[in-house]
């Protein structure tokens, strides 16, 4: 799937450094970092909901058009710093690209479609690689490659990365060899044969101390 439309954000240079940025961001406002080959970095800085807004809609396979002093910079988002605690965006990293030169990137694996062997044998759909890295121009990087698990119909079968289909123009960089899923078998519960003969005894021992109380108190109503 490839970028359809087109992704603005007007961001402006930033003067603010270091510690001092936790200002910007009690105002709404997060520090960036623009940069990439021969191209100079520049701190810039954007509205907090702007840049949230982007996040969702580009993630990090989709050109962001960043205007800058009256100048367009496509870009992807290469670095998301997040507080550990609040998941708060602190700082983001934009890589600028060269729309005539291929890239490498990251791409994610979505599996699509219904394996017969988790219906038919209960097995176990596990996803073992979720994302892969290709080459291609900036415009044709997919924002996603689909995996469809509908041919894993015994258990233990797999998918690889030799068996996705790739668009036009995408060329795979990411080993052919290595698996993307998998259908494990179904978890069985295996029980403590120990525990159960343990439990048999216990039963059996309060079934006689049971028949010893009835046989005295038997007993006891008699002698009277």
């Amino acid at each position: 799937m490839v970028q359809k439309t087109k992704v603005e954000l007007d961001v402006i240079a930033r003067e603010v450094l270091g510690k001092k940025v936790k200002v910007l961001r009690r105002s709404g406002i997060t520090p960036a970092n623009i940069y990439g080959n021969k191209v100079e970095s520049r701190s810039i800085q954007m509205p907090t909901d702007d840049l949230m807004r982007i996040l969702k809609e580009a993630g990090r396979t989709e050109i962001v058009y960043l205007s800058l002093d009256g100048e367009e910079r496509p870009a992807f988002v290469h670095g998301v710093q997040r507080n550990p605690v609040t998941d708060v965006v602190l700082h983001v990293d934009f890589l600028q690209i060269d729309l005539t030169k291929k890239v490498k990137i990251e791409v994610r694996v979505h599996l699509v479609g219904v394996a017969p062997a988790v219906d038919t044998h209960q097995g176990i759909l596990v996803q073992a690689l979720g994302h892969v890295t290709v080459e291609a121009l900036p415009t044709e990087v997919p924002s996603e490659i689909e995996a469809d698990v509908a041919v894993l119909e015994e258990i233990d079968q797999s998918l690889h990365v030799s068996d996705l289909s790739l668009p036009e123009g995408v060329e795979m960089i990411t080993d052919p060899g290595q698996m993307i899923a998998k259908v494990e078998p179904p978890v069985v519960e295996v029980v403590d044969e120990v525990e159960v003969e343990e439990g048999l005894e216990e039963g059996e021992e309060a079934e006689e101390a049971e028949e010893g109380a009835e046989e005295a108190a038997e007993g006891e109503g008699k002698s009277e």
